[in-house]
C-alpha cells in the first residue's frame, strides 16, 4: 500500500484515506491530532514502562502490591497518601451523567457498509432508552478496511443530525416498535424524534497499547490509537455537543497505573488548552478492567482530577488481567470461566474495592459513580432460553444496585428496558455517597485480590473456553470484533443463548487455556466423553484432541454460526493463532496483537511468518509488533 503524505507537519496518512474521510480527518481535527502527536513517545515509554515491569515480576515471582503511601503518584504532584484520603480536586457529576441506570455499549459501525446502514448502530443506540450510550472504539469495533473512521463519521452525522442519519433513525424505530409489541405488548417509542435527545453521547477511545492502523506521526512511528481517537472525537463533535448543552465524555480503557492515568489526564488538558476550552470540561470514566489499576484505584481517580467522574467495573477484561499477572503462579489456576461471577473470590473484592472508592469523598465533597458490569444476554431464543436468561439478567442487576452500583451496562439495545425497571423502580438518580468502609491497604487486601475459590474446571468448560475462543478469533478477522456467539455444542439449542462477545472475553479463554496447559491444572469432573476422570491433568494430548474436535464442529456449522468463506480464509489463520498462543511456554500478553497484525490479511502463509515474527520478538525482549504491517511509509 502506498501513503499520502498529510500537509500538516508531517503526519503520514495511509493510502488516500485523507480524501475519502476528509469530513473525519478535518483541518481542525488533524491539527489536532498533530498537537496531540507530541506525546507519543512518551506513551511509548509509558508502555515498555508497563511490559518491564511485567517481565520482573515474572523474572522475580512477585505479585503486585500497594504503592508506598510516602510517595508521590508518578507523573504529578499529588502524595498517594492525600490521594487515598482523598485529598484532591474531584469533579462534580454533569447534569446529564447524573442519572447513568443503563448504559449501552457497541459500535457506532458496520463492517463493510455504507453509511445508509452502517450508521443504524447509532440509531438503535439513542432510540433504545438507555440513559447513555458508549459508542465503542475498541473491544467491540472491528478494525478492517478503515472502519475505526466509519465509527467517527457516523457519530458526527448522529450528533449533527444529518439527514442520512434522521432517515436512518425514523426507520429503525419503527422496526423497534414492532419487536417491543411482540415482546412487551407494547411500542417502547413514541416519539422518535424526541427520543433522539434521551440518552448520553459517551465515546470510547482506544487504550494506550494500541497503534492507529493508518497514521503515522513525523518519525514515522505509529501514532496512538488513543491520541487519534480522542483528537477525532473531540474536536468533531464539542461544538455541536455543547450547543445542546451536552456534557464531553469519554470511557479510558486498559489503564493499569496512576502513571497512565496522569499521562491520560496530561493529554486530556493539553487537548482542552488546545480547543480554548475550560479545563475539566471534558468528562472521563475509567474501564477499571486490570488487576493492577485495583492497587492504585484512588490514586488513578486522583491523577485524573476534575475529568473523573466515575469507574465501570468489567468482569472478562479483569479476570484475563488476574490471570494474566499471575501467569508465573504455578498455584493459581482459574476454573471454568462460567464460575468465575461478580461474586467469586478475587472479582468479589475487587468490586468492593471500587464502591468503597467511588464513595470516598474528595477534598470538596465530590463522589465519583459506579457502573455496573456488562450484561452481554440477547433475548433471542426459544421462550424457555429467553424467559431463564432473562431472569438471570434481571436478578444481576438487582444484585449490583443493592451492592451500590448507580448502573450497568448492556451489550444491545433489546436489554434496555428489561433491566433498567431495576433502578427504575428505586426512584433515586443514582447512589452517590453510600456509607461503605474506607479503603484499606493491607497484606489480607492484597491476597484478597487474587483470592481463588473452589469451583468446577472440566473438560466441558474446556471445550467451551476454546470454541468461543476460535469463534470470537475469526468474528474478528471478518470485522465483526463484537458478536453473538455460543459453544458449538450449542448451536442447535436454542435454549441456550448467544451472548454478545467481545475481545475481552477472547482473551480471557486464550489466558485460561493457556493457565490449564502450562500450570498441569487438574480437572475436578469426570467426562463422560472421554476417559479424563476427576484429578487427571489437564495435557497437550488433550488439548491437542479438544482442538481437533472442536475446530471440525466449526467447519461443519451452518453459516448462521460460521461464515462459510471464512472456513478458508480467516478461521485457519485463527486456529493456528491460538495454538501458537495456548502450546508457548511466554505467555503473549494480548490476543489482540497476533489478531490485529493479520487483519485484512487472508493468506495463511502470511499470516505464519507474521505470527512467527511477533512471538519472537517479543522472546527476545519483550517487545510488542503493533503497528500495521501493511502500512508501507
Amino acid at each position: 500500500m502506498s501513503a499520502t503524505q498529510n500537509h500538516t507537519n508531517g503526519i503520514t496518512i495511509r493510502d488516500n484515506l485523507a480524501g475519502l474521510y476528509s469530513d473525519v480527518y478535518t483541518k481542525e481535527a488533524l491539527d489536532a491530532i498533530n498537537f496531540l502527536a507530541q506525546f507519543n513517545n512518551e506513551r511509548l515509554a509509558l508502555m515498555q514502562r508497563r511490559s518491564q515491569r511485567r517481565l520482573n515480576r515474572f523474572d522475580k515471582k512477585e505479585q503486585i502490591n500497594f504503592l508506598d503511601p510516602t510517595e508521590n503518584i508518578p507523573g504529578t504532584q499529588i502524595l498517594v497518601k492525600n490521594a487515598r484520603d482523598g485529598k484532591f480536586d474531584g469533579s462534580t457529576i454533569p447534569h446529564d451523567l447524573k442519572r447513568q441506570w443503563i448504559q449501552g455499549t457497541g459500535p457506532a459501525a458496520k463492517p463493510n457498509s455504507p453509511v445508509e446502514k452502517s450508521i443504524r448502530n447509532v440509531a438503535y443506540a439513542l432510540l433504545s432508552g438507555a440513559d447513555g450510550w458508549m459508542f465503542d472504539g475498541e473491544d467491540a469495533l472491528g478494525q478492517v478496511t478503515a472502519m475505526s473512521l466509519d465509527n467517527q463519521r457516523n457519530l458526527k452525522l448522529a450528533i449533527d443530525k444529518a439527514p442520512v442519519f434522521l432517515e436512518a433513525a425514523k426507520n429503525v424505530s419503527l422496526e423497534m416498535n414492532r419487536w417491543a409489541k411482540s415482546f412487551f405488548g407494547h411500542e417502547i417509542i413514541k416519539d422518535w424524534k424526541e427520543q433522539l435527545n434521551f440518552t448520553t453521547k459517551i465515546f470510547r477511545a482506544r487504550g494506550l497499547h494500541l497503534d492507529d492502523r493508518h497514521i503515522r506521526d513525523k518519525n514515522h512511528l505509529a501514532l496512538s490509537a488513543s491520541i487519534v481517537d480522542m483528537a477525532l472525537y473531540v474536536t468533531n463533535n464539542y461544538k455541536k455537543l455543547q450547543s445542546e448543552n451536552a456534557s464531553i465524555v469519554l470511557y479510558l480503557p486498559k489503564i493499569q497505573t496512576a502513571e497512565e492515568a496522569a499521562f491520560w489526564n496530561k493529554m486530556i488538558s493539553a487537548l482542552e488548552g488546545h480547543l480554548q476550552l475550560k479545563m475539566g470540561t471534558i468528562k472521563v470514566y475509567v474501564l477499571l478492567e486490570q488487576l493492577e489499576a485495583t492497587f492504585q484505584i484512588m490514586e488513578i481517580r486522583a491523577a485524573l482530577g476534575t475529568h473523573f467522574v466515575g469507574f465501570n467495573t468489567g468482569r472478562w477484561d479483569y479476570i484475563n488481567s488476574v490471570s494474566d499477572a499471575l501467569a508465573w503462579d504455578k498455584d493459581f489456576i482459574n476454573p471454568n470461566i462460567e464460575e468465575i461471577g461478580m461474586t467469586y473470590g478475587y472479582m468479589r473484592n475487587y468490586e468492593n474495592r471500587v464502591r468503597c472508592c467511588v464513595n470516598t469523598p474528595d477534598i470538596n465533597g465530590n463522589f465519583a459513580l459506579w457502573q455496573g458490569g456488562m450484561e452481554p444476554n440477547i433475548p433471542v431464543g426459544s421462550e424457555k432460553g429467553v424467559a431463564n436468561s432473562m431472569e438471570k439478567a434481571v436478578a444481576g442487576a438487582i444484585r449490583e444496585q443493592q451492592e451500590g452500583a448507580s448502573g450497568k451496562w448492556v451489550a444491545h439495545w433489546k436489554m434496555v428496558h428489561i433491566v433498567r425497571p431495576v433502578w427504575e423502580k428505586t426512584g433515586k438518580a443514582n447512589q452517590l455517597g453510600r456509607n461503605f468502609p474506607p479503603l484499606s491497604y493491607t497484606q489480607k487486601d492484597a491476597e484478597g485480590l487474587m483470592l481463588l475459590e473452589p469451583a468446577e474446571r472440566s473438560i466441558r468448560g474446556a471445550r467451551n473456553l476454546l470454541s468461543v475462543a476460535l469463534q470470537y478469533g475469526n468474528a474478528f478477522g471478518q470485522g465483526l470484533q463484537a458478536a453473538a456467539l455460543k459453544p458449538a455444542d450449542f448451536f442447535s439449542n436454542d435454549d441456550i443463548l448467544y451472548l454478545m462477545e467481545d475481545m475481552a472475553t477472547g482473551e480471557i479463554r486464550m489466558s485460561i487455556l493457556w493457565e490449564w496447559l502450562h500450570k498441569k491444572a487438574k480437572l475436578n469432573r469426570d467426562d463422560p466423553g472421554t476417559s479424563i476422570k476427576t484429578g487427571d491433568t489437564f495435557t497437550l494430548k488433550v488439548f491437542n484432541q479438544l482442538m481437533d474436535e472442536e475446530y471440525q464442529k466449526l467447519l461443519d456449522a451452518n453459516s448462521r454460526d460460521v461464515y462459510e468463506e471464512s472456513k478458508t480464509t480467516t478461521l485457519p489463520i485463527v486456529r493456528e493463532i491460538v495454538s501458537r498462543y495456548i502450546l508457548d511456554e511466554v505467555k503473549i500478553p494480548w490476543y489482540i496483537d497476533l489478531l490485529n497484525i493479520n487483519l485484512n490479511n487472508p493468506n495463511f502463509e502470511t499470516a505464519k511468518e507474521r505470527i512467527e515474527k511477533y512471538i519472537n520478538a517479543y522472546k527476545k525482549d519483550g517487545t510488542r509488533i503493533t503497528e500495521n504491517l501493511d502500512f508501507e511509509s
